[in-house]
């Protein structure tokens, strides 16, 4: 299962963003799932973070991950065979880290 939601985010955020992180790594607990990620900016986003742009940057990548949101969803809930409740999502510049936080619906709860 990890692997299968590792592999999948590294080829969401290439397809959304053209480039993909090239760590990921995926927690399965008991009612949550993390995915964090490593070295996921772009060339062009470095360029803008070098020119003090961070923000914009941050920013940027925040509205990919609005826009990505049911495709990861999607991803995880295939996985686990679990309804995902809510998702969070955040990104680090320096270093450049990315995670991903998706709260399961508590088993044994009614769809």
């Amino acid at each position: 299962m990890n692997q299968e939601i590792n592999n999948g985010a590294v080829r969401l955020l290439r397809e959304f963003t053209g480039r993909g992180p090239t760590k990921a790594r995926s927690v399965i607990d008991h009612n949550s799932v993390m995915i964090l990620l490593a070295d996921t900016l772009t060339p062009g986003e470095r360029r803008l973070i070098e020119a003090g742009k961070g923000d914009h940057v941050l920013k940027t990548r925040h509205e990919f991950q609005k826009v990505m949101r049911d495709d990861l969803v999607k991803l995880v809930e295939g996985a686990i065979d679990r309804e995902v409740i809510a998702f969070m999502s955040a990104n680090h510049i320096d270093p450049d880290y990315a995670v991903e936080v998706f709260v399961l619906k508590p088993l044994g709860q009614e769809a």
